[in-house]
């Protein structure tokens, strides 16, 4: 299993970080390789993201399916992949360090099944920390920017 756990912090309380991060249409396009996706309900949606890992060029299609969510500490996610034989799941939390400022950790497993996650696994293992760092850092960004936006209004 490929694993990634980043830490940010930001200037802000939790409960704006929540704001962001509770509607899954703020950090969807965030997800390096982000094409488009689609919300089913409250708690599905599906992405369409074009992954580049190594040699491999592909477009997947990911189910994404929100298990928990708990306002306004942390939302938990699975992942599958709509036509491959893979897994994840994944996490937002939100833990306040002060009154003023709160740290985003983002969290990412994968494993592919089958006779390809013998030559994909040990790849997903060295590109997965990059990507959940960007993803992390993006939300983080996105949500900084957000609030000056909110801010100057």
């Amino acid at each position: 299993m490929a694993q990634s756990i980043h830490h940010v912090e930001l200037d802000m309380p939790s409960k704006r970080i929540w704001n962001f991060v509770s509607d899954m249409n703020n950090w969807a396009p965030l997800v390096p390789g982000y094409t488009e996706h689609e919300i089913i309900n409250e708690r599905q949606s599906t992405w369409k993201l074009h992954g580049d890992i190594g040699v491999v060029q592909k477009d997947v299609r990911v189910k994404v399916r929100i298990t928990e969510w708990t306002e306004p500490s942390h939302i938990i996610f699975e992942l599958s992949g709509s036509s491959e034989s893979w897994v994840g799941d994944g996490y937002f939390k939100a833990t306040p360090l002060s009154q003023a400022k709160t740290q985003i950790t983002g969290s990412l497993n994968i494993t592919v099944k089958g006779m390809m996650g013998a030559m994909i696994n040990p790849v997903l293992k060295t590109v997965l920390p990059k990507i959940g760092k960007e993803f992390t850092e993006k939300v983080a960004a996105k949500i900084a920017e957000t609030e000056k936006m909110t801010a100057t209004v």
